[in-house]
């Protein structure tokens, strides 16, 4: 087995940064402005009124974290994802690698280093030029313990090394082929812009200056974000749009109306309301959707019985009417989990246990666990689609003889009670690692991880179960063999739905709308956020 990997701790400003829900709250309040441009307007620069100009709206903050080392916000991200690069990069669909900032990919995946050379005139959005001593500064922090995508990086790579003023060379603990796409996470960032005091707090507060093909021009918390095309861009994703204008709309129906009728404002919206979608498709949007990870899952608090019973918990899976939620509150863009991976992961097997709707199953499980008139009061996020989904779940638990309570809040307010208490019992949240990419090992490590927030709220990391399950865990990543390494990967997935600790209930479609006749070369995500590096004006 191999030697136990140290994982970061988190505080609660750092979970919510880290779960994929935070991109639909507000828990970060600063209000600043990132570069020297004052704030724009997101109510007077329509869709018509400025020919180089495209208007975006995400249905996600803006003001959580933009350090790309430390954030999950599908806002940031997906912003990061047009300011930034990384010594490679990733098709935001396929997840193919192709070269970003080093100039070309890795030959031997099996290697246990690779050298990256650095693309010749690349420049920062101040003028400055990359250079090797930014790729060392941004890995000594991405190493860090203390920053989120550490969990990522530390378990395979040992150090990056200065081979010339051009080079670099990654060091790895074992050959780890899953890498490759993995390093688009690792934004190369300047050295001379944060490395001094407060860069990463201004990083935080939305502070962005990068390598890649739009320059961050104003920053507005809550309200907007802008860009332009970077004129000294020398890579291989050109700006195809002079200027973007992303609207950040939390709320479905004015996300929805931005996009909508003959005066529409915006060209492109994520997150669309499964109900508006017949609406915007008879005005003459195109409407398409991306099946992925996106998904409600439940979370047990394993410290306050019955939870601590896997019997309860398997239960309370059992008896969710999964086919009704899909049904009347997805409208049909939804899919019962059978792993806690979807079906189109690469790495996906069905689990050995699998919870399709079993009513009678699930009063068998309480009967032998000995639980009776079990009250349940069920916190959960007020995300529009799980609050939908919320009726079902309190239905069908009624129907087995379960009182459910629902407790629907604000994102921050739930887990500052959780963090000050501790005390709950069942939580339904959202979730969707994909943002990071598609590997199983990236996707588990992002939720069960020793020590992190998510197993700390569960209150089961420390158990004989969980412990096997980090370290099944760590002999996956470390396998040579691919298919080795699949047998281990669909093992350890059987005890996580097993378990049933932090696990999913129904996995969604995300659906994209856009106006044809402005755009073209869009596709729809199957996460948060959208990519328009290969999109133009139609």
């Amino acid at each position: 087995m191999s030697a136990p990997v140290s994982r970061p701790h988190y505080s609660r400003r750092d979970f919510l940064r880290l779960s994929g829900i935070i991109g639909a709250a507000a828990a970060v309040t600063a209000n600043i402005s990132a570069c020297e441009s004052g704030p724009a307007s997101t109510s007077s620069v329509g869709a018509g009124a400025d020919k180089d100009l495209v208007t975006a709206v995400i249905g996600y903050g803006n003001d959580q974290s933009w350090d790309p080392t430390m954030t999950a916000s599908a806002f940031t991200m997906a912003a990061h994802n047009h300011i930034y690069e990384g010594l490679v990069g990733t098709d935001p669909i396929s997840r193919q690698p192709y070269p970003g900032l080093g100039t070309e990919l890795p030959t031997d995946l099996q290697a246990t280093s690779w050298k990256f050379t650095l693309r010749d005139g690349a420049k920062w959005h101040d003028g400055q030029p990359v250079t090797v001593d930014d790729v060392l500064f941004t890995f000594e922090r991405v190493l860090n313990p203390s920053t989120l995508v550490s969990s990522f990086f530390r378990a395979w790579l040992k150090e990056v090394r200065k081979v010339d003023d051009k080079s670099v060379e990654l060091v790895f603990n074992f050959p780890f082929p899953d890498a490759l796409p993995r390093l688009s996470i690792a934004k190369i960032m300047p050295k001379h812009v944060y490395g001094v005091a407060g860069g990463w707090d201004a990083a935080k507060a939305g502070k962005a200056v990068g390598s890649g093909p739009y320059r961050l021009t104003a920053h507005n918390p809550k309200s907007n974000s802008t860009f332009e095309a970077f004129a000294d861009y020398n890579g291989p994703r050109k700006p195809r749009f002079k200027k973007m204008n992303w609207l950040s709309i939390v709320d479905s129906s004015a996300r929805v109306a931005k996009i909508s009728g003959g005066s529409a404002e915006a060209q492109i919206a994520d997150n669309i309301p499964y109900a508006n979608i017949d609406q915007l498709r008879k005005s003459g949007l195109t409407v398409e959707g991306g099946k992925g990870m996106n998904h409600m899952f439940l979370m047990f608090n394993t410290g306050t019985k019955p939870f601590d019973d896997v019997r309860v918990r398997q239960a309370l899976l059992y008896a969710i009417d999964t086919g009704k939620m899909i049904e009347v509150a997805l409208k049909g863009h939804g899919t019962p989990s059978t792993s806690f991976l979807n079906e189109q992961n690469p790495s996906y097997a069905k689990a050995k246990t699998v919870y399709a709707y079993d009513p009678a199953k699930a009063r068998s499980l309480l009967a032998a666990a000995g639980v009776t008139n079990l009250s349940i009061t069920l916190m959960a996020v007020n995300v529009s689609w799980i609050a939908d989904c919320l009726p079902t779940i309190a239905n069908s638990w009624n129907a087995i003889g379960v009182k459910t309570t629902l407790q629907p809040q604000d994102t921050s307010a739930l887990f500052t009670k959780m963090d000050q208490s501790q005390d709950y019992q069942v939580v339904a949240a959202a979730s969707n690692p994909n943002q990071f990419g598609l590997d199983a090992d990236l996707i588990l490590r992002y939720n069960y991880t020793a020590g992190g927030t998510w197993m700390k709220y569960t209150k089961w990391d420390n158990s004989a179960e969980a412990k096997d399950l980090f370290a099944m865990m760590d002999r996956a990543t470390r396998e040579p063999d691919q298919a080795r390494k699949l047998d281990l990967t669909h093992q350890y997935l059987d005890v996580i739905a097993e378990q049933a600790v932090l696990y999913p209930v129904v996995h969604t479609e995300l659906m994209t709308a856009w106006d044809p006749k402005k755009l073209t070369g869009i596709r729809a995500q199957a996460y948060p956020g959208i990519n328009l590096l290969q999109a133009e004006h139609a």
